[in-house]
């Protein structure tokens, strides 16, 4: 099997893998027990607060572990939205978000919010001119992703952020896709709360974390609780976070070596394609232009002129695992609204399929892949 779909999903690394099994066998204990089997298990868990705190520029006190990237997303949604003042209940979201923040926006609907999306320009950027013609007295809440799952497109959350809080506005993202893959700190990106994920940096699956920083006043979805900070209920997984711990510590201290690599695979795919005159493309290429922040590991690709499903589908059956987007929103027959966004037809946007490289993606493997698609394309 080739993978070409880390975007989805990461194998554990060998350090997450080695911690996860030493911890599950030695530090068993609940972090919230008083005996000193306890004490080690809290003593683990605020050791990798701190690892993964530092990785970002953070306080580890204001760094609260979760079970993944859905929940981050949704309690940093809601946590902030319910610290808002009472005349504050206008929310933005970017129309290229991932399913979770669709879905927190929806509940904050139901708790008679106001929320309204964002689309990007031209280039697919969301940017501090398409947000304030929407801004309104009662604003308090923007969530922007950092980079998108099915294009890698980075957006500019600097300078984003520092039009929000000249007005007194939050700025949530979700960092998901970038934590690991670009060097990035809180302070530089100007947000106010974050969402990361243990499994895209080749940690175990399970594990999540949300900062806030410090000053940002929110509300807990639940303020009774008596784990993380009364952020999130229920038994710490401590072996789990001490591996995502180790496996972002590994990933992030790789992010200028891999880059090199990914940005070296990203321009071989690009021109096996025109090697093999396929009518395939990157999106990124097409409608973005090349001067533009991208992810280098996330190839979105059009045009082959079969259902993205289809080619998926194919691709798997020659032992290539590929994507046509967020794993989360898989088995929905719409278009991406990342896609739409972008301006692509809704032919364009049903033809879209996902290559995503990892650590030990190889040029033979594009070469692999790209062999599948031209006797894919030779059959039309």
């Amino acid at each position: 099997m080739i993978y070409l779909d880390y975007a989805a999903s990461s194998p554990l690394c060998e350090e997450a893998l080695q911690t996860l099994m030493t911890m599950s066998r030695d530090v068993y204990a609940n972090a919230s027990s008083l005996h000193d089997g306890g004490g080690r298990a809290a003593h683990i868990l605020e050791r990798s607060r701190e690892f993964v705190a530092g990785l970002i520029g953070g306080d580890p006190k204001r760094l609260y572990f979760t079970s993944g990237g859905t929940e981050s997303n949704i309690l940093a949604i809601h946590a902030l939205a319910r610290g808002l003042p009472e005349k504050r209940r206008h929310v933005l979201v970017s129309a290229m978000e991932h399913h979770s923040v669709k879905l927190a926006a929806t509940g904050l609907v139901e708790l008679g919010y106001e929320v309204e999306l964002v689309w990007p320009d031209a280039w697919g950027r969301i940017t501090p001119e398409q947000i304030e013609p929407l801004l309104r007295p009662d604003t308090g809440l923007v969530s922007v992703q950092h980079a998108n799952s099915e294009t890698g497109l980075i957006q500019p959350l600097a300078e984003i952020g520092a039009f929000l809080h000249e007005r007194g506005i939050l700025l949530h993202t979700d960092a998901v896709q970038s934590f690991g893959k670009v060097g990035f700190s809180v302070e530089e990106l100007e947000v106010d709360a974050v969402s990361i994920s243990s499994h895209k940096v080749q940690g175990p699956k399970g594990v999540g974390a949300v900062y806030i920083r410090p000053g940002v006043s929110y509300v807990s979805v639940y303020p009774e609780a008596l784990h993380e900070g009364s952020f999130r209920p229920g038994t710490v997984n401590v072996p789990a976070i001490a591996a995502f711990a180790a496996a972002a510590v590994h990933t992030c201290g790789l992010i200028e070596q891999r880059t090199e690599q990914y940005v070296s695979l990203r321009k071989y795919l690009t021109e096996r394609f025109r090697e093999c005159e396929l009518p395939a493309y990157l999106v990124t290429d097409r409608l973005l232009g090349n001067a533009l922040n991208i992810l280098p590991h996330i190839a979105g690709c059009a045009g082959l002129g079969y259902e993205g499903q289809y080619v998926m589908l194919e691709c798997n059956r020659k032992g290539l695992c590929i994507s046509t987007g967020s794993a989360c929103s898989s088995g929905h027959q719409a278009i991406p609204d990342t896609l739409s966004a972008l301006g692509l037809s809704e032919g364009e946007g049903h033809s879209f399929f996902r290559i995503s490289f990892g650590p030990d993606t190889t040029a033979q493997h594009l070469d692999r892949l790209v062999q599948a698609l031209h006797e894919l394309a030779q059959t039309k």
